[in-house]
């Protein structure tokens, strides 16, 4: 039985028409627009592309096969260079979500590894980064990816210049630059420091219980308050912090310096005191607002699919390429962060792309200007 066929040929027939009397020159219909022009490229099918890549985590030689079984032969070099040409095209867009992001008071930040293999300079062994940062409005989450081969404090800097609010991240020390330099105010991560804990209750013998548990009941307390008022207003999770978690604190930080000069310090249970310790006015500042978190969560969930399609393609071939996915990254996560299928999202966005040409004809395209039912609406016609 043959193979079913994913894709279909699209003819463009353009007529030309001719003046009798010679006075005008020939005149052509306009060539439909395309996202890639006088490429094989059609906008659904780049749609496809960047879907199958950055939402199923499908490397470019497998997108290559699936294509070829299809009938259409299309090289992965081909592929990689239409990856990055989308994302070129789709770059104002972008730079749309990125001012967005700017308007937030808060902002969630973390950095995973990747490996570019064709850098100048650096070794196709050298690890690069790939920065996150999560937040936005509440009717506008915003999710953007940046890379960059440095993990140095210089990226925060550069990513955040001139903005002023709230910045939540993990212990990393690359970030007290920006903070200390913008007057920005740190926020710190309680789930990062419960997981030291965890990480110290592991190493224990079965069925005993050790003192890091003692801690991580109370941090659990501190999340109870939390979720009970998940849903509430920004008043009334302030007025359960007061009342429920201060008094919480307060408990966790006697035990904290009554226990710390009694464990050596390299030991884990040590290594998490003093984490505990260190951070310990930025992870209590939460309580300070009812809008400002608990933990970076949204960061560390916001860069879980870039983590898990990474095993799957392993690097990026430039930098060009890692740029390009940081793009199509941003824009898939921050559709998913509003609601949207991705794939239906980016075919809107694509088919709609080649004819924007004022901002206001870019905004039209961001994801909380797009209702899931109009996307339902374009999958039907």
């Amino acid at each position: 039985m043959a193979a079913r066929r994913l894709l279909r040929v699209l003819r463009h027939i353009r007529k030309r028409y001719g003046c009798p009397g010679g006075q005008h020159a020939p005149v052509s219909a306009p060539v439909p627009a395309q996202v890639l022009p006088k490429s094989n490229a059609s906008n659904d099918l780049l749609a496809m592309l960047l879907t199958a890549k950055y939402v199923d985590g499908l490397p470019l030689a497998r997108v290559e096969y699936v294509l070829g079984r299809s009938g259409a032969i299309v090289p992965r070099q081909t592929l990689a260079r239409w990856v990055i040409g989308a994302a070129q095209a789709l770059q104002p867009v972008f730079n749309l979500l990125r001012d967005t992001l700017l308007e937030s008071t808060v902002i969630h930040m973390d950095e995973t590894p990747v490996q570019v293999l064709k850098e100048a300079g650096r070794a196709a062994q050298s690890q690069s980064y790939m920065w996150v940062q999560r937040s936005g409005l509440p009717d506008k989450p915003v999710v953007l990816f940046d890379y960059d081969p440095s993990r140095s404090g210089q990226v925060p800097k550069r990513l955040l210049a001139d903005w002023r609010g709230y910045l939540m991240t993990d212990g990393y020390e690359g970030y007290h630059a920006v903070v200390r330099e913008q007057g920005i105010v740190s926020l710190g991560c309680w789930a990062h420091a419960r997981r030291y804990f965890i990480d110290t209750a592991k190493v224990l013998p079965a069925g005993k219980v050790g003192r890091a548990q003692h801690a991580i009941t109370l941090i659990g307390k501190l999340y109870a308050v939390e979720k009970r008022h998940r849903e509430g207003s920004v008043d009334e999770r302030l007025a359960a912090r007061r009342a429920h978690s201060l008094p919480v604190l307060a408990e966790l930080r006697h035990w904290l310096d009554e226990t710390l000069p009694q464990v050596p310090p390299t030991s884990k249970l040590g290594e998490a005191l003093r984490y505990l310790a260190s951070q310990w006015e930025r992870l209590t500042r939460y309580c300070e607002r009812g809008e400002l978190p608990i933990d970076n969560n949204p960061a560390e969930n916001a860069i879980r699919p870039f983590v898990v399609g990474r095993k799957a393609w392993l690097f990026a071939d430039t930098p060009a390429g890692a740029h390009a996915s940081a793009v199509i990254y941003s824009l898939i996560e921050t559709a998913r962060a509003n609601g949207l299928e991705p794939y239906t999202w980016l075919r809107r966005v694509l088919r709609c792309l080649p004819e924007a040409r004022t901002v206001e004809e870019f905004e039209a395209l961001l994801p909380w200007k797009v209702h899931a039912i109009d996307l339902a609406t374009d999958s039907l016609g």
